[in-house]
């Protein structure tokens, strides 16, 4: 990062300061007395994806978590550790799995090249082109095969949130508690949602239930 750059953002940020203030005197008031976010969203920490901004959203609307692939990888305590808080919590309604086309990490798990330490993260989204591969060999052109394992991908974590026993025990309580599957498209900004929705554990394999 140039110096110029390191500048310039923390100018951005006085900036962004007086023009909320400008708009709201009262806005980052209101911030530092806690949050209340309905919306947890799982997002791959591409760049171009920034959750906020996609859905039109203001500070304090939107918890966040964000990893290589937007992975819900069941032994990573710190996404873990984030949905516990965000159910349990702060009470959250909806959990939003957003993937997006043209993702460097989906890419990787479908071919062979080494790239270091990320080899063993790239191994689980593998997994799920091994769980599809029928289908995804189907598919001649590499762009469409790549869109669509951004898609399945999307749809296991979907899978992978409902099996915790964080979301299957606030569904067993009665909370009000959906999960989303979507893929963001980072040449238009249109989200695609998938269809994946999950209220309740009905849709899991009866060995992922669990009796609490």
């Amino acid at each position: 990062m140039s110096q110029d750059f390191y500048k310039k953002i923390l100018d951005n940020n006085k900036k962004w300061v007086e023009s909320k203030l400008d708009a709201d005197p009262e806005f980052f008031k209101r911030l530092e007395n806690g949050q209340k976010p309905p919306l947890l969203w799982i997002g791959c920490a591409d760049s171009r994806v920034p959750a906020n901004e996609i859905i039109g959203t203001q500070p304090g609307e939107v918890f966040v978590h964000r990893n290589i692939a937007n992975m819900v990888v069941h032994t990573d305590m710190n996404m873990l550790s984030v949905l516990d808080f965000a159910v349990n919590a702060l009470k959250i309604e909806h959990i939003i799995v957003c993937g997006h086309y043209g993702c460097g990490g989906v890419k990787a798990a479908m071919e062979n090249q080494s790239i270091g330490l990320i080899d063993n993260w790239v191994r689980h989204i593998k997994d799920v082109y091994k769980m599809h591969k029928e289908e995804l060999e189907k598919i001649d052109d590499t762009k469409q095969r790549w869109d669509r394992f951004v898609e399945l991908n999307v749809v296991e974590q979907v899978f992978d949130l409902a099996e915790t026993s964080i979301v299957q025990n606030a569904w067993k309580n009665k909370q009000n508690l959906t999960v989303h599957g979507w893929a963001y498209g980072v040449g238009t900004g249109i989200v695609n949602d998938l269809g994946v929705n999950m209220s309740n554990n009905d849709e899991l394999d009866e060995v992922y239930k669990l009796n609490f």
